[in-house]
């Protein structure tokens, strides 16, 4: 009898691939290097096998990482615009921007080599993580909030340069430093 590949993974199973995706995400963000997968098994509490049953290549964990951590950025906006004021929920959104960022540290090698050879969608990420700005900014307009006037490209340039000259986690103060200046140009002018 042949298995079906479209059944659900085991509980067990999708458990392990979350809690690997979640160490990964952790200790890429830590790392200086891109740590080696049997380190990510290690902290995850799994053997390699089940690390490469789930993710068979590094590319295939970084592309995983990458994905989430692209969904949660864009997710985590509108979560936050339906909680706060959107002046609040931009500059929480641009804490999790930080935190993406800086997941990219243990994986910036492979990470740059696929979006050199098209693996993963460069393009895609920033139409996402623009969307996802303006949606912000169009809601702050809106209430007075925020300048209209402010494109969602600028305030990217802007995250990027914080995150440049004040990379997390290390730099955590200057950075937030840093945003709450950016916030201040974005506020409307008295």
């Amino acid at each position: 009898m042949k298995r079906s590949d479209t059944r659900a993974p085991r509980a067990d199973a999708s458990r392990n691939r979350r809690q690997l995706l979640e160490v990964a995400t952790r200790v890429f963000a830590s790392a200086e290097t891109e740590p080696s997968l049997r380190e990510v098994a290690r902290e995850a509490g799994v053997g390699i096998a089940t690390l490469y049953r789930h993710f068979p290549t590094r590319e295939d964990l970084v592309a995983a990482v990458y994905g989430d951590q692209v969904q949660r950025l864009t997710d985590g906006a509108r979560r936050l615009l339906a909680e706060l004021p959107p002046a609040e929920a931009l500059r929480r959104w641009m804490d999790l921007f930080g935190d993406w960022v800086a997941t990219k540290n243990g994986m910036l090698g492979t990470l740059l080599t696929m979006i050199e050879s098209g693996e993963i969608a460069h393009a895609r990420t920033h139409a996402d993580l623009i969307a996802a700005i303006e949606e912000v900014l169009r809601a702050g307009d809106a209430a007075g909030e925020l300048r209209g006037d402010v494109a969602a490209e600028d305030v990217a340039a802007g995250l990027i340069g914080v995150f440049t000259v004040a990379p997390l986690p290390e730099h955590g103060a200057r950075a937030g430093r840093l945003l709450d200046v950016l916030m201040r140009g974005l506020r409307p002018e008295a």
